[in-house]
């Protein structure tokens, strides 16, 4: 039997082809309309001197086409790979982690069709470029992931004695030795501080369980599976009033939501673990996106979205050239 990953190229052949001979335009995701109060905003109580910066550290090589229905096969898009550092008194969290400095060698365990499909760019990781900034490590609380993937958590070994904060059910399945996306020895023989965590709190803009982190509704998780099993969106609130969800990969591109389109057929196969539980969070993120226009929505891969986002002082980074912001509003 075909591998997934050979199906997976197979069906992205199909799908590139019938998309550059016809100008493929699929049907939208449909999102139930809900009425103005459907989400009110829950209570919070940020510290003013809450911040959230870019932390980026490389690309992945890919386009349109392979991040959303009706993308183009020659628009081409650089995934951005790193993480967001959000400053919090009570301790910063890194949220994800992105390439770290042995990443070639993981990569290297990766599976060989796999390597091929895949081309990336490092620029500088984030342990190192937190040292160019000056940053007291003493302030870094834990290494927040919205899911255990391999471009997700690739420095975690550069952050040694540091706590590793990921939902049970992700960390149950990043244990697997057979879960897709994930490195092989000795980065999967290597011992981390992991904080497994469930959601013991009520609803939250309509996802049924949360976590507030703080207490202080300042960053709240909520669990979304499907392209994991257990799968997280952030919500980061600063007491600037700045709104943020940084929704992991839900969406590899802010078009996932904004025009509700899912990965295609190809990129489903290979990266979701349940396409449908994808296609159900999409909507209720959609749904809170249509509800709260404020709201930055951050997915893991988005250059747009991270441009958005501070930077850390004193850091080049060679080659980095984060795209200017879209104008969501005027997205067809």
């Amino acid at each position: 039997m075909p591998s997934r990953f050979a199906l997976a190229v197979l069906a992205g052949m199909g799908l590139a082809a019938g998309a550059v001979r016809s100008g493929f335009k699929p049907k939208p995701v449909p999102v139930p309309q809900l009425g103005p109060d459907a989400f009110p905003l829950p209570e919070a109580d940020p510290p003013d001197d809450m911040d959230v910066i870019a932390v980026p550290t490389g690309v992945n090589h890919r386009n349109a086409l392979y991040a959303y229905r009706g993308g183009s096969y020659f628009d081409r898009r650089d995934f951005y790979i790193g993480a967001a550092l959000v400053k919090h008194p009570q301790g910063d969290l890194l949220l994800d982690i992105g390439f770290g400095r042995g990443i070639d060698q993981q990569f290297s365990t990766m599976p060989k069709l796999f390597q091929k499909m895949t081309k990336y760019s490092v620029w500088r990781p984030a342990v190192d470029q937190l040292a160019a900034a000056g940053y007291d490590m003493s302030r870094l609380d834990a290494i927040l992931l919205t899911h255990a993937h391999w471009d997700h958590m690739s420095g975690l070994p550069d952050f040694p004695g540091v706590r590793v904060m990921v939902s049970r059910r992700d960390l149950e399945s990043y244990l697997n030795p057979h879960m897709h996306g994930r490195f092989g020895p000795p980065f999967s023989e290597t011992h981390f501080e992991w904080d497994p965590f469930d959601f013991d709190g009520g609803p939250y803009l309509g996802f049924p369980r949360s976590l507030d982190v703080y207490g202080d509704g300042s960053i709240v998780c909520v669990p979304s599976p499907g392209h994991t099993p257990g799968s997280i969106v952030i919500f980061v609130t600063t007491a600037a009033g700045l709104k943020y969800a940084f929704v992991g990969d839900l969406v590899w591109q802010r078009e996932g939501l904004i025009r509700r389109e899912e990965r295609p057929l190809a990129s489903q196969m290979w990266a979701d673990f349940d396409a449908n539980g994808t296609r159900t969070n999409i909507i209720k993120m959609a749904q809170v996106v249509a509800a709260i226009p404020e709201l930055v929505v951050v997915p893991a891969h988005d250059q747009n979205a991270f441009a958005d986002l501070g930077r850390l002082p004193h850091v080049k980074t060679d080659g980095i050239t984060l795209q200017n912001p879209v104008d969501l509003a005027k997205l067809p």
